[in-house]
Parts: C-alpha cells; structure tokens; sequence
C-alpha cells in the first residue's frame, strides 16, 4: 500500500481508510462494453472479471468491514443493459457475502441505478461523511465540505514519456480544495484509461484551478503498486 495521507491507503485502484476499515473504489462503470459494442467498438467483455479479480486481490492483503462505491456504478444514463444488470446483480451478491456495510455514491450515470438497488436495502446517497472525510463523487460541490475531501469522476491518469516510448498510466491526486485535502482517485474499470492531467484542461468543479502543486502518484497496472512521482508541476 501506498501512504496517500494519515491512514489513508492506495492499495492498486482504491483507497484504504485503514481506522474504519473501508475500501472506497470508484467509476466501476458496469456495462462499459456493452455500449462500446453499440457504437461499432467491440472488445472483450472481461473488464467484470478483471476487476473483480482486483477486488479480491485487494480484500486479500488489508481487513474490509465497509465498501464504499464512489459512484458511477453503471455506465448508462438512461437505461439498464443486459450486462449491466448481470455485473451489478453478481457484483452486489459478493458485497453482502463479503462485507458488513455497502454504501452506494451516486454519480452522474447513475441516475436510473436505484432500479437496481432498492430491492435490495442498500443505502444510496449523494455523499457520505465518515469521520473527517468526505466522500462524494465529484460531479458537484456538497455545501459542507470536510477536512479531507474523496473523489473518482475524473479518471486522471498521466502519460509519462521516455525518447521515443509513451505510456498512460491511471494515478491518484492529493492537492488542496479551499481548505480542504483532496485525494482524486482514478477510474476501477481497467479498460477506462483515463484523462491525461498533463494535458487535459476541461476538469469538473474540483478540479478548476491550477493543479501543478498536486502530488501524484502512479498505479502501475504490471505490478499492482502505486508509487509517489512527486508534484504534478514538475512532471
């Protein structure tokens, strides 16, 4: 694991909150391919067993009572697709087999997800604190804010370039919002690679400002370690 702040843990694409015992992972996004397929992209539909495989890689090394899924759970705004009704239904059923507490953030794509949820008893909300940390997906700005602050929605990840090689790599965010400590995490879905923050200019609210002074710190894919690249200014 990888120490992004006071008991706070990157452990391959999620966050560890080590004094409550919860994992918050983000952007699953369930029935990415199926939408791909529809759009004429066909790719393999093995991104559920992938991240499945990570999930289990994860509850392996590290005690997990809560799992917090920090929003966009499902890809489609509008509707349910097949796979997206099968991954969720099967994801759900390891999560109670398998934790104490879910709690579900809802983010953009999931305006329609409590079609799948509510059979279920399974607590949805627009953001949740848990100590000092607020944990709300990043599409908005909660009124309240706390002294660390958690999100996924940006998919940030950073292209780093040796001579002629170039290779996009997801990573994690720690700088400051107001007066707060924000950690971004990157997308859970291995096949969403992610918006190259070296590069790319059209963040959402939290990320509006200059982000040269935020830390950055690379999740490598091959070995499943996240490591420290210092400041994002000097990339």
């Amino acid at each position: 694991m990888m120490k992004i702040h006071d008991q706070i843990y990157a452990i391959e694409t999620g966050l560890y909150l080590e004094e409550h015992k919860a994992l918050v992972i983000a952007d699953t996004h369930f029935g990415f391919e199926e939408s791909l397929h529809r759009q004429g992209v066909l790719v393999p539909k093995r991104q559920y067993k992938l991240m499945m495989e990570q999930l289990k890689r994860i509850i392996s090394k590290v005690k997990v009572d809560k799992i917090i899924l920090n929003g966009d759970v499902k890809h489609e705004f509008g509707t349910i697709t097949r796979q997206e009704w099968q991954e969720i239904n099967a994801f759900l059923d390891f999560c109670r087999d398998n934790f104490k507490e879910l709690i579900v953030v809802k983010g953009n794509h999931d305006p329609i997800l409590k079609f799948l949820i509510n059979k279920r008893n399974i607590q949805e909300v627009k953001e949740i604190n848990i100590g000092n940390i607020l944990i709300t997906h990043g599409d908005y700005v909660p009124n309240k804010l706390n002294e660390i602050i958690l999100i996924g929605h940006e998919h940030p990840a950073i292209n780093l370039v040796h001579e002629a090689k170039q290779e996009k790599y997801k990573c994690f965010l720690k700088g400051e919002f107001e007066d707060s400590i924000l950690i971004v995490q990157p997308c859970f879905n291995p096949l969403v690679e992610g918006s190259d923050v070296t590069r790319e200019k059209k963040f959402d609210v939290f990320l509006k400002g200059d982000l040269s002074d935020f830390e950055v710190f690379i999740y490598d894919s091959e070995t499943g370690e996240v490591l420290g690249f210092g400041e994002l200014g000097a990339l």
